[in-house]
């Protein structure tokens, strides 16, 4: 529990027994990252060792795993799944000498690394580093400890927002849950899933997005993408859908200030299966038929999120549409060492331009621009569209019907085979024709078109980016399949002058 004495800087943790550890560890070891440093302070006996031992196996998974004190041998290794983690103990430090025969200066990339003691060997910590400060109050008992966690240099933003977290999780009831972190996503949000004695539900961490720099018109690419900056969209559209009787996450607690939301836990039985993971027919069947009902509906451009506060869904517009394609230009041609001229260059926006009008001026529906497998999960026991979960639709636009269709049968990260796209293209034309004879078959069949050839072109920036700029290599591996999607869409007659530009300037994965 936080305790009197915290500030936005630093958290106080009234600690009445070891065992009463084990929250504490379980908290700071959801926050700790590759290559921390944390100095562990305090007197003889204040608890020290007796932290970092319950830190130990909790990385470890080993709640048995033998951790004992380095006071004579000064430095121990472990190997944890999530990083190697080094535990110094400098008490008996005799010199710089034999400091610097420790080699904590050269450990391996990633290592986290745990020090007692380190006012005994001055400039032993970096500028940026954790500071857990221990220490004793016999009058409250004699296995009562108070901890003060703070962070230094770039850690301070971190430990504020830790602050800020476990404040958040104490007042909305849900401090006492064990959390597990979870597998996150290509964006800065993370997730995991507290577990209660009776249920699980998630939390999502999502800090507000930091503005880039400005690419267009003085805005930066999330501004001029229509990109979430902070957490008031996905609450406001997951309670929306979820009136609407859509299997959106429930909100149980949210802090959009923050950016913490407690959710539903839908489970984790997605649309694909299998290894390699392959699409399930009848989820894809029953996602189109959600897309259908979603779409059939009058949808307000304005949702209320509380009470004063309303939340309006841009619009996707021309310059979203092309800042993305740019993506294309910007990140994979150089990936491929391909160089394109100014000319060239202009060339391309111009005719995405004019093949992107229809869908520019398509305000039809909310676009939740990220309905493919990763996001949609399957609820069997749930009725009609509820039966499929519905996830990561922050960045959710008011725009052309087809977007979300060709998102979902071009998953970029699975094989979704041609007959089976064909099919349920034809499905989803079916169905609206049925409610809407009206309907323009032709020219949404020009727009799927259309938005898939521009999602694939964005995809293939992005995956290039991931690698380049994030090092995140695996996303690598989906490029082939989202050059055969491209290749594919890019038959259709409207968007004929954009397949010659691809042809003559687009080189396929390597």
């Amino acid at each position: 529990m936080v305790a009197p004495g915290s500030d936005e800087r630093t958290i106080a943790i009234d600690i009445a027994d070891e065992q009463a550890l084990a929250p504490v560890v379980n908290d700071f070891a959801a926050a700790v990252e590759r290559g921390d440093v944390i100095a562990l302070t305090g007197d003889l006996g204040a608890g020290k060792t007796a932290f970092a031992r319950a830190f130990i196996r909790h990385l470890a998974g080993d709640p048995t795993l033998d951790v004992p004190s380095p006071t004579f041998t000064l430095v121990q290794a472990y190997d944890t799944p999530r990083f190697p983690v080094v535990h110094a103990d400098l008490y008996r430090l005799t010199g710089d000498e034999e400091l610097a025969e420790l080699g904590l200066d050269s450990l391996p990339d990633g290592t986290v690394l745990l020090v007692e003691w380190p006012e005994k060997a001055p400039g032993v910590l970096p500028a940026d580093y954790w500071e857990f400060a221990l220490s004793l109050d016999p009058a409250r008992g004699e296995t009562y400890r108070r901890l003060v966690i703070a962070g230094h240099g770039r850690v301070a933003a971190r430990a504020r927002r830790f602050a800020a977290l476990r404040r958040f999780l104490d007042e909305s009831g849900y401090g006492g849950a064990t959390r597990v972190p979870m597998a996150g996503d290509a964006s800065t949000r993370s997730y995991e899933r507290l577990v209660l004695p009776d249920r699980t539900l998630i939390l999502m961490n999502s800090p507000r997005r930091a503005d880039g720099p400005p690419v267009k018109d003085g805005k930066p690419y999330s501004a001029v993408a229509h990109l979430a900056e902070d957490v008031t969209p996905f609450v406001a559209i997951a309670r929306a859908l979820h009136a609407r009787g859509f299997s959106t996450p429930a909100i149980h607690a949210a802090d959009l200030a923050e950016g913490f939301v407690v959710l539903e836990d839908l489970g984790e039985e997605l649309a694909v299966s299998g290894r390699p993971p392959a699409p399930v027919r009848k989820i894809y069947e029953a996602a189109v038929h959600v897309l259908v009902a979603l779409h059939k509906q009058t949808l307000p451009a304005a949702i209320e999120v509380s009470p004063h506060v309303v939340y309006r869904l841009p619009a996707y517009d021309m310059d979203a549409f092309l800042i993305e394609v740019e993506l294309l230009l910007d990140w994979y041609l150089p990936f491929r060492d391909a160089a394109l001229s100014a000319a060239e260059r202009a060339r391309y926006l111009a005719l995405w331009r004019e093949a992107l009008e229809p869908a520019a001026a398509a305000r039809e529906t909310w676009v939740l621009r990220d309905f493919h497998s990763p996001n949609l999960l399957w609820l069997p026991q749930r009725r009609g569209i509820g039966c499929l979960g519905l996830l990561d639709f922050q960045d959710a636009v008011i725009g052309p019907a087809a977007y979300d269709l060709a998102s979902l049968l071009q998953d970029a990260r699975v094989t979704v085979p041609a007959a089976w796209e064909l099919d349920l293209l034809g499905s989803y034309i079916r169905s609206r024709t049925i409610d809407n004879p009206a309907f323009d078959a032709l020219g949404f069949a020009q727009l799927y078109a259309t938005m898939a050839a521009q999602r694939a072109s964005k995809i293939l920036g992005i995956f290039a980016r991931l690698d380049r700029r994030d090092g995140k290599p695996q996303y690598l591996a989906h490029l082939p399949r989202v050059w055969t999607y491209l290749q594919h869409t890019l038959e259709h007659p409207a968007l004929a002058p954009l397949a010659a530009w691809y042809r003559d300037h687009v080189p396929p994965p390597g």
